[in-house]
């Protein structure tokens, strides 16, 4: 066992008593068989084998692989399936309940559970009613931590310690995790210098900084339309003016590109190549050649976000790098897709001219990110941009939610995606804010179209990610079906829907 599992096991230990009691578990329950609990728990640490058990089953619990309320094996058939003794399964239980991640009911077994209870992952912001903590969240595109990552916090924690000497400040990074992160974009094809590589905390900080150094009171920047709100907000909070592009669900009309960069020479153009949000669209390598001239021509530099760069989901090859063709574009990436939101990590990839600037810009808004999500990141980008049971788990949950769609709602429109983490759907109707409030009634959350446009309109989307497993995911569709059918008839009622914040 490493020493950072040990700490954390002592932690739940020590902190069990103060927390309050979540509530009861669901009345009915899946069971997981002890066969299939044997698989997941693999090689555990068996040294004690009762704890290295208990931690490898908190690590499934915590990070969904093993549902709450589910109910885990009997000990006999658990221990009939790890050829352990039976104490070590009793013993291992008995932790699970020590530290809220399981608990004994007479007569019916033993069911995971969390701390804190099923609500505990909820941000209140995003969900702030009183009933939000059962709601099916679909307004947030943004997945449960993988499989792996729990591990990669505990190998960083024992890292931890060597950095504790000097002043923990990085504003452009720490060289390791530059280091990496220039390292995945030479195995892209796009030689990269770490020095050119600026870790921030996450790709929206990210956008907010190119926007400060580049994009003053008054410049203009070309944004794609729909697209992300928050990138607009803040580009409009460095004072500039947006000039909005439409991309069209079949793609983007480069010839409509041309010509408004012709006309507003923009100082900057954000855009979203890869698995675009919200729509999911992919710009193949010729467009990103004729774009580059376009920008080239207009004098335009591309701030290009590859948040969802990573979630190819069909092992298709992905085209070659915006920057490749443009070598002037500032690149934003991101941790929170491929691997966690919790990270808080993104990064600026810039041309060497550039990145003074981009630093001055930074250190007016922060001084630099997280050690321990640092080091964090530096591992799992070791293994590569993302972890393959995350994209396993998003193209399961993207085909049950495609399924569930044509078979509930037959009349909406949407093209299947090859990655990214959402379906953009077209109603037959543009009633989509009404939709909303609609679904919202049956426990459902999801983000209308008008809050991707960059200048109004969209009402005939809706954007709905397949984030949640696939039994949520058809759970939420059965509901949205029936607030569609309430909406289409013209039967909804007068209703003003929370303020929610969209952060993904």
């Amino acid at each position: 066992m490493t020493q950072a599992t040990s700490v954390r096991s002592a932690a739940h230990r020590a902190t069990v008593a103060r927390r309050p009691d979540p509530g009861p578990l669901p009345l009915s329950a899946t069971t997981v068989s002890a066969s299939r609990l044997a698989a997941l728990v693999g090689g555990f640490d068996r040294s004690p084998a009762y704890l290295g058990l208990a931690d490898a089953l908190t690590l499934l619990i915590g990070d969904g692989r093993i549902g709450y309320g589910t109910r885990l094996p009997s000990e006999r058939d658990l221990t009939e399936a790890l050829a352990v003794s039976r104490t070590t399964v009793t013993r291992a239980y008995a932790a699970l309940r020590e530290t809220g991640f399981a608990e004994a009911r007479q007569g019916a077994g033993t069911f995971a559970r969390l701390p804190g209870g099923r609500g505990r992952a909820h941000d209140r912001a995003l969900l702030p009613g009183p009933d939000d903590a059962e709601a099916l969240d679909l307004n947030c595109a943004a997945a449960s931590a993988p499989p792996g990552l729990a591990a990669a916090f505990a190998e960083a924690a024992a890292l931890l310690p060597a950095h504790l000497g000097g002043h923990g400040y990085f504003p452009a990074g720490m060289p390791a995790l530059q280091a990496a992160i220039a390292a995945s974009y030479a195995a892209r094809g796009l030689p990269t210098d770490p020095a050119q590589v600026l870790v921030t905390p996450g790709a929206l900080s990210a956008a907010a900084i190119v926007a400060r150094a580049f994009a003053g009171p008054g410049s203009r920047v070309l944004v794609e339309s729909p697209v992300y709100p928050n990138a607009t907000g803040a580009i409009r909070n460095a004072g500039a003016r947006l000039v909005p592009c439409p991309v069209d669900p079949d793609g983007w009309d480069l010839d409509a590109v041309a010509s408004t960069l012709r006309r507003s020479r923009p100082a900057l153009a954000y855009l979203v190549p890869d698995f675009q949000n919200p729509t999911g669209l992919l710009m193949a390598d010729e467009e990103r050649e004729r774009y580059a001239s376009h920008l080239r021509a207009a004098g335009t530099v591309a701030v290009v976000d590859e948040a969802h760069q990573a979630l190819a989901l069909d092992g298709q090859a992905m085209p070659a790098p915006f920057a490749l063709h443009s070598p002037d574009t500032i690149t934003l990436g991101s941790a929170s897709k491929s691997f966690w939101g919790g990270l808080r990590l993104g990064w600026i990839r810039a041309p060497h001219h550039r990145v003074e600037a981009l630093t001055q810009a930074r250190l007016v808004l922060d001084l630099g990110s997280p050690v321990m999500e640092q080091l964090v990141l530096t591992r799992l980008l070791a293994g590569g941009p993302v972890l393959p049971e995350h994209v396993t788990r998003l193209r399961t949950q993207r085909d049950a939610l495609a399924a569930s769609v044509r078979s509930r709602l037959p009349g909406w429109r949407f093209r299947l995606p090859g990655g990214g983490l959402a379906l953009w759907c077209e109603l037959p109707a543009a009633r989509a804010s009404a939709l909303a409030d609609e679904a919202e009634r049956r426990g459902v959350l999801v983000a209308p179209g008008p809050v991707f446009a960059a200048d109004g309109g969209l009402d005939r989307f809706v954007r709905l990610p397949w984030s949640r497993p696939a039994a949520e995911l058809d759970d939420a569709v059965a509901r949205l079906a029936e607030a569609w059918d309430v909406v289409a008839r013209g039967r909804g009622r007068s209703h003003t829907a929370r303020d929610r914040v969209t952060v993904a």
